[in-house]
């Protein structure tokens, strides 16, 4: 995958990929964040803010671990992911479906939240999926939405790209795959800036849309409650 497809394409290479890295996912998510990602799984699900017991939908829910962060702090999950082999591979109680994030497999206003972990630049169309949460999150409910980012900072953002580029790619061509671990930093280039990105959220029907830069800008989390 040495370009970024668009359109179709993109939708069934992703897929693809999806399949090919499911069984190493979860142990290279901890090696190459470190295990920050736990913690931003933690601070996504707190943001949310809504009462114990409401129903969240983890879009591109992988592995599951957003669908067991939801457990611990006492939601119902719903897990949906376009991979086959991301969902074999899934360690959660929770209900999961095979499904698109632009055609949510609910009713209109039928879910209290959404969560989504690192698949914003996945998605065929942002826009898209921000419109297709503001259908099925019920008016006053939350999405609670975490990416990965570049710092701000000039130094740190140096030191971020060539950690981001080349050791990302290295250490998941080792362990998993090769051209899987090449793309995914690339495709940061999928994210718009943030004010396109929480305009386009504000636009859907999020109007108090806000970004939180986590761990010195690396991650971000994007929050907002339906209008």
């Amino acid at each position: 995958m040495s370009s970024l497809p668009t359109g179709a394409d993109k939708v069934r290479a992703v897929e693809s990929m999806f399949d090919r890295i499911a069984p190493k996912y979860d142990l290279l998510n901890r090696l190459l964040t470190f295990g920050m990602d736990v913690g931003w799984r933690q601070r996504t699900v707190a943001a949310l803010g809504l009462p114990p017991g409401s129903t969240i939908l983890d879009v591109a829910c992988g592995t599951g671990d957003l669908c067991r962060e939801l457990h611990e702090q006492s939601y119902r999950s719903v897990g949906v992911d376009r991979s086959a082999g991301m969902l074999a591979a899934a360690r959660t109680t929770a209900p999961l479906v095979r499904g698109d994030g632009l055609a949510l497999p609910v009713g209109d206003a039928s879910i209290d939240g959404v969560v989504c972990g690192f698949a914003l630049r996945n998605f065929e169309g942002l826009a898209a999926f921000f419109a297709e949460c503001a259908r099925a999150v019920r008016p006053g409910g939350r999405v609670a939405l975490l990416e990965v980012s570049q710092p701000a900072n000039p130094v740190l953002r140096v030191g971020h790209s060539v950690y981001f580029g080349r050791v990302v790619p290295l250490v998941g061509g080792l362990i998993s795959d090769k051209a899987a671990y090449r793309y995914l930093p690339k495709s940061v280039a999928y994210l718009p800036p943030e004010p396109e990105l929480l305009g386009m959220l504000a636009a859907a029907g999020f109007p108090d849309a806000r970004r939180t830069p986590l761990s010195v800008g690396i991650a971000q989390l994007l929050t907002g409650t339906r209008r």
